[in-house]
């Protein structure tokens, strides 16, 4: 599994806009560096002159500080998508895991991967290739197994697991 693109085109959106914003800035820095160079070397104690270099060094810190949140922005973006795929992949196996200690059959555990992933019924018979009756009977042995009463437990059941804290009953 991966990213979903939608999230991974919102990271590079967000990363493209702080790129441009970075340069728009550099771009005005340049031309501020430029314009107290000049005023230097015509009056280099002019009350002009020194609010000019004062705004410009903010700009260079603000480019600084703006290329160093864009580096770690970057690397923020990077480590969450990191992190997901490990958690999807944890996910997968505890539920295969699951799957296994409940002794659920191979029709059974692809039914119960489906209900998990939100398909109803009828689009579980549908893949399948099945009545709707026999998905549904399917459906009330895996929850049996499974020791809970429908679908909304099944589901919290492999939640509180991958979130790691159990509810109180």
């Amino acid at each position: 599994m991966s990213v979903t693109p939608a999230l991974r085109s919102a990271g590079r959106r967000q990363t493209a806009a702080l790129t441009v914003f970075l340069l728009v800035q550099t771009l005005g820095t340049v031309f501020f560096v430029g314009d107290v160079i000049g005023d230097l070397l015509e009056d280099p104690v002019s009350v002009h002159f020194i609010f000019e270099a004062f705004v410009t060094a903010a700009l260079v810190l603000g480019i600084v500080f703006g290329a160093y949140s864009l580096r770690r922005t970057i690397e923020l973006l990077r480590t969450q998508e990191e992190a997901l795929e490990v958690a999807r992949g944890a996910l997968g196996q505890v539920i295969d895991r699951q799957f296994l200690a409940w002794a659920l059959t191979p029709a059974e555990r692809d039914v119960a991967f489906l209900a998990l992933k939100g398909l109803d019924v009828a689009d579980i018979a549908k893949l399948r290739g099945a009545a709707q009756g026999t998905v549904r009977a399917q459906l009330t042995r895996i929850y049996s197994k499974a020791d809970v009463s429908g679908r909304a437990q099944f589901a919290a059941f492999f939640v509180e697991d991958l979130l790691g804290e159990a509810i109180a009953a």
